[in-house]
């Protein structure tokens, strides 16, 4: 059982609360402490609906975003390795609304009514969006081990043009944001022949904003392009997603073909699977980070409640008790940036905590300021000593839970059984070559390495760790590199090196060289035969 009490205090701490799990602690902090200030403060009415306890215990969802033909559909088959109920895949735009990709027992499809009223579902607050949203709303169950790890949300293609926006019925840009706030990983697909980031997904792009450690970029079909072309439509991607997401760092961009069509163009195929191989990693890990990605959103949702609590306070301290108050109105407003300076500096917020501006006014206008509540120090300060101490120890308790009970890695799909036998990422390539041949593959161009062996003067069959060094100093690897290579290499350990292992340092020099890394340890079939306790292998 975990709690962050004593043992003496019988599992509880000075306010009664016992936790069994950090899902169970969040979901409390977050009714006990924060709903309170967001209740108050009108803070679902400006900013997020409030969470709910599916919104905690739900699994890591991912949310593909992406342009018309971009593959999302065929990205999440290509997951699965299954069909799912509902979909449609095609070069036109197929996906006209929102799919919830989910485990089920069985194979069926719930449409959205019936979806946001399911307590057990993450998804009750999407019925503020309408039917207009709701009818273009669907949740694909089957049994599929993917997803008894992971959720997925398929989103509709988007295209360009202002048409497109209106004739959705709902808005599209602000269900994005709903679904960013909630979910694990948000993977932006682009297709390499059309790199071009229409006014819609830009506008979903920025929708997404503050959420930017959850964005990945998936650069896919790129196959379909050589070499050459692939250096240009990456740098053309960068510098299109430099305009949009404006943030410091560089967004991660993996590229690759992601379906199980034979690829049109072989030249990259190393580094497509190098890619999709990192991909994997990342989706993989989303189960092992669920409840850090909770209490990290958590703590945003946190600073914001407490700044949008004293925008609300000072601007109902400032109106008039009687006259003028429509006059002061549209001044406070017009005021607004002033207002937030002013609260920086009295509060010390950091700028980056509040609210967009210019969305903050228009929002506004819909208020009467007079009936707004005046600031409750009790209520502020309740989050604040969550944030100071609670917090922390919720996440001692994540890594307690991992110790005790370290969560599932995501499986089966596409993230099996490439990893094992002959097909896993380097397999028979770069240290792992020769792994399952008879012969000691050092021994192919040992006849190499001898000529140069024999010319660095051997004294009893032997180089001195002198004479070595020179040698392989001309391969231009760093010391660092050398000096690794050097004591995988010396098997004795003896400080010089025979004919063998001095065959086995140039055979690894030249692994490092094509690119692969090295071996902490040296593996049992690159052991030269007579350095092996029982030298069975001819070299």
């Amino acid at each position: 059982m975990f709690s962050w009490v004593k043992q003496e205090q019988g599992g509880r701490n000075k306010e009664g609360e016992m936790y069994q799990t950090v899902t169970e602690g969040l979901q409390s902090l977050y009714t006990k402490k924060l709903l309170p200030l967001e209740e108050t403060y009108l803070f679902h009415d400006f900013h997020s609906p409030a969470l709910e306890p599916a919104d905690f215990q739900s699994k890591p969802m991912v949310l593909l975003v992406g342009q018309y033909s971009t593959g999302k559909t065929t990205f999440i088959r290509y997951l699965l390795e299954q069909d799912f109920p509902g979909m449609r895949i095609g070069p036109e735009p197929t996906t006209d609304g929102f799919i919830a990709v989910m485990y089920g027992e069985s194979e069926g499809v719930v449409p959205g009514n019936a979806l946001v009223v399911d307590p057990k579902k993450p998804f009750r607050k999407l019925n503020a969006f309408g039917n207009s949203f709701l009818n273009r709303f669907i949740c694909s169950q089957m049994p599929n081990q993917v997803l008894q790890s992971i959720s997925i949300i398929d989103t509709p293609g988007i295209l360009s043009g202002e048409k497109q926006r209106i004739s959705r019925g709902y808005d599209f840009a602000e269900v994005l944001r709903w679904f960013g706030e909630r979910v694990d990983r948000i993977i932006l697909l682009f297709d390499a022949h059309k790199l071009d980031i229409s006014d819609e997904f830009s506008e979903a792009i920025k929708a997404l904003k503050g959420q930017d450690d959850k964005i990945r970029v998936v650069l896919n079909k790129a196959d379909q392009v050589d070499t050459q072309q692939l250096m240009r439509v990456y740098g053309a991607l960068m510098w299109s997603l430099g305009k949009v997401i404006n943030t410091p760092e560089v967004v991660r961009v993996y590229l690759g073909s992601f379906w199980a069509k034979p690829l049109q163009n072989t030249e990259n195929r190393r580094l497509f699977e190098a890619e999709s191989q990192d991909l994997f990693r990342d989706i993989q890990s989303l189960p092992r980070n669920a409840a850090l990605r909770k209490l990290n959103d958590l703590i945003k949702r946190a600073r914001l409640a407490k700044v949008h609590a004293y925008i609300i306070s000072y601007l109902k301290k400032e109106m008039p008790s009687l006259f003028g108050r429509e006059k002061k109105k549209e001044e406070l407003i017009m005021r607004l940036p002033e207002i937030y300076t002013i609260l920086q500096r009295e509060h010390h917020i950091s700028p980056g905590d509040f609210p967009n501006v210019a969305k903050m006014q228009d929002m506004l206008q819909h208020y009467d300021f007079s009936k707004f509540p005046s600031l409750k120090i009790k209520l502020i300060e309740s989050v604040d000593k969550m944030l100071a101490t609670k917090i922390a120890v919720l996440m001692s308790m994540i890594r307690e839970e991992e110790s005790k009970q370290p969560p599932a890695m995501v499986s089966g799909g596409a993230f099996e059984g490439s990893q094992d036998g002959p097909f896993g990422q380097g397999y028979g390539e770069g240290i792992s070559a020769g792994a399952d041949a008879e012969d000691w593959i050092v021994s192919r161009d040992k006849h190499r390495y001898d000529e140069i062996f024999y010319t660095l003067m051997p004294i009893n069959g032997k180089i001195t760790g002198v004479n070595a060094k020179k040698e392989m100093m001309n391969s231009r690897l760093p010391n660092t590199v050398l000096g690794k290579i050097w004591k995988l290499a010396d098997c004795d350990r003896d400080g010089m090196l025979d004919d063998e292992e001095f065959a086995l340092a140039q055979h690894l020099i030249k692994v490092k060289l094509e690119g692969y890394e090295l071996p902490t340890e040296l593996p049992d079939h690159l052991v030269p035969p007579s350095h092996r306790k029982n030298p069975t292998v001819k070299g």
